[in-house]
């Protein structure tokens, strides 16, 4: 299965600019299970998407977007050593890669491997949680743990969304690189804030929980007083503006008979893809 319903002459990896990575992994997560069905579900909804995009006026899917077989692991640490080996076998390749998860600790291998081809790398991450435990249910590679992961490898991390922690990840999160969600709606400049705490080499990771429920139910741990679509895509718009975008990911969404959901995750992917092209942010 591929992303897209577009001509097979832009779905050949020799010639793709972009490559989707899909790790259906979901052995950790701790509400709702089914988050391993997500990358599938992105896919499957992805040929309802119009190939033109109205806010850059371009069609991304001209830069070949290739699918990847999906990486399918028993373990956290597989799956982590071998997204890690694709991420950089891809990147090395010279393609833009996009992961597709399931559960939010897929996040790790692909980051690693930036973050040992691009030194000053940054993350800027998209959540409800801030996902800064240690350890959690006796893994700390828990998808309640990947935040802490990330900053083993990454210096420079900003955290937008965030509406529900455990007191225990007070020590861990940096009040000046932390946007909590109910905040936001007092300061209008608080994109421009973020992406000033940002280096000019950016990884996104965006947990689709960050979204209101409203606008997308379809996660394992769903939260109110989220973002909305236009929050979420202004933020992007302006990361590709600003920024040469690294990479990113896309996870959590968990399928439940809402296809809604599964087209607003395969929308965010396209529309994220074409501000990247049309600002010219690509790595």
């Amino acid at each position: 299965m591929r992303f897209g319903d577009f001509p097979e002459n832009y779905c050949v990896y020799e010639t793709s600019r972009v490559v989707l990575l899909p790790i259906p992994f979901d052995k950790t997560s701790s509400w709702i299970k089914g988050a391993d069905n997500g990358p599938e579900a992105i896919l499957k909804a992805s040929p309802a998407l119009e190939w033109y995009d109205i806010l850059t006026g371009v069609e991304v899917y001209r830069e070949g977007i290739y699918t990847a077989p999906p990486i399918l692991a028993q373990t956290p640490e597989e799956m982590i050593e071998e997204g890690y080996q694709q991420a950089k076998r891809h990147m090395q390749a010279g393609k833009f890669v996009v992961t597709l998860g399931g559960e939010h600790s897929v996040t790790l291998g692909p980051v690693r491997a930036l973050a040992e081809a691009c030194p000053d790398l940054s993350v800027l991450h998209l959540d409800a949680h801030g996902d800064t435990r240690e350890t959690y249910e006796g893994s700390p590679y828990n998808h309640a743990c990947i935040m802490a992961r990330v900053k083993e490898c990454v210096a420079n991390t900003v955290s937008v969304g965030l509406r529900s922690i455990d007191a225990s990840e007070m020590s861990h999160l940096d009040p000046a690189r932390t946007f909590y969600a109910h905040q936001l709606r007092q300061n209008p400049s608080w994109p421009a804030q973020a992406l000033d705490l940002l280096n000019d080499n950016v990884y996104v990771t965006i947990d689709l929980d960050v979204f209101d429920p409203s606008v997308l139910p379809a996660t394992g741990t769903p939260e109110p007083g989220g973002l909305g679509w236009y929050d979420v895509i202004e933020l992007l718009d302006m990361v590709a503006r600003s920024k040469r975008v690294m990479g990113f990911d896309i996870v959590e969404l968990c399928p439940m008979g809402h296809p809604a959901s599964e087209f607003v995750a395969a929308k965010l992917l396209y529309t994220f893809l074409s501000l990247i092209h049309a600002h010219h942010a690509w790595h």
